[in-house]
């Protein structure tokens, strides 16, 4: 006897259930036997993205280097991994204060992280610092502030290993950038501009290395959405409508641990360019390249509602 023809679309859908699920269980196992004993640093383990790292590679059996600027913070991120961690399957981090906006302290930066075991498998650099302003009304000093944390101080340090990495000939360095290294959003414009330098910078870097078996790669995302309370609306000039809804798709967010378990499958699979955004951003991204006269026109028009929004105000 047939099976009845309206059984038949719930039952695929319940098997392709089935085998989605197995899929990222074998993933997921796959993920710890693949960083297992691996030496990891991640530069801002204290952030939500880098604390969701640490926990994944801990879990999976990684040498941690936790960097940071508060030891605080790093110890207590430091007992919530060992807390309850079975020290058979997994190691101790170690920890290390970082602060990129301090270029003076990199060279002694780079000792300490190699001095912890030696080598260094995986560098996650995903440190970072925002900023929104007009372009006009930020100083010379914050502007060097901003490439310091999100250029100066990833690329360094990515240097400071690259010898050993060589040596060794392995290695992997990750960039978690933004798709404004890519796109620039008005009232970024210092943010925008370090997130392109680091982009190309690691870009380069990816060539040049390649010869010795090393990988660089780079993860572009969209904001970080920490899931904070969504701001009351303040009543304004009804704005340009295609300008508001790319400006509202540019601005939805990635989760921590989306991206953390992002940037573990990066790690996994060496891949060497991930974009981690919604339809819109990516659209933005080929109006850019194929388009931009158009793109140019939506952005500024998006400046000029937002201009007379606040003389609204």
């Amino acid at each position: 006897m047939g099976l009845p023809s309206v059984m038949v679309l719930p039952l695929l859908i319940v098997i392709a259930a089935g085998v989605y699920y197995i899929y990222n269980e074998v993933i997921h196992f796959m993920s710890k036997s693949l960083v297992r004993n691996k030496v990891v640093v991640i530069t801002d383990a204290v952030s939500g993205v880098g604390t969701e790292c640490a926990r994944l590679f801990h879990k999976g059996g990684a040498r941690l280097i936790l960097c940071g600027m508060s030891w605080d913070k790093l110890e207590s991120l430091y007992d919530s991994l060992t807390g309850d961690a079975d020290p058979r399957e997994t190691f101790a981090p170690k920890l290390v204060i970082l602060d990129f906006s301090d270029m003076a302290s990199m060279e002694e930066v780079v000792s300490e992280v190699m001095e912890c075991y030696g080598c260094v498998d995986v560098l996650i650099c995903n440190s970072s610092v925002k900023l929104k302003a007009p372009a006009r009304s930020v100083s010379l000093e914050t502007d060097r502030n901003i490439m310091d944390i999100n250029y100066f101080g990833p690329s360094t340090l990515a240097k400071g290993v690259l010898p050993a990495m060589i040596s060794r000939r392995s290695g992997h360095i990750i960039l978690v950038n933004s798709v404004q290294g890519r796109l620039a959003v008005p009232f970024r414009s210092s943010y925008a501009a370090s997130k392109h330098a680091a982009q190309a910078f690691f870009d380069c870097l990816r060539a040049e290395v390649e010869e010795y078996g090393l990988v660089v790669s780079t993860v572009s995302h969209t904001f970080i959405n920490s899931a904070e309370p969504a701001p009351v609306p303040v009543p304004s000039p009804k704005p340009n409508a295609l300008a508001a809804f790319i400006k509202s798709q540019l601005t939805h967010g990635v989760r921590p641990s989306v991206l953390a378990n992002e940037i573990m499958q990066t790690v996994n699979r060496k891949r060497k360019e991930v974009v981690l955004a919604h339809p819109i951003p990516r659209v933005a991204l080929y109006l850019r390249s194929l388009f931009p006269p158009f793109l140019f026109a939506v952005l500024a028009a998006g400046v000029k509602d937002s201009m007379l929004a606040e003389e609204m105000q």
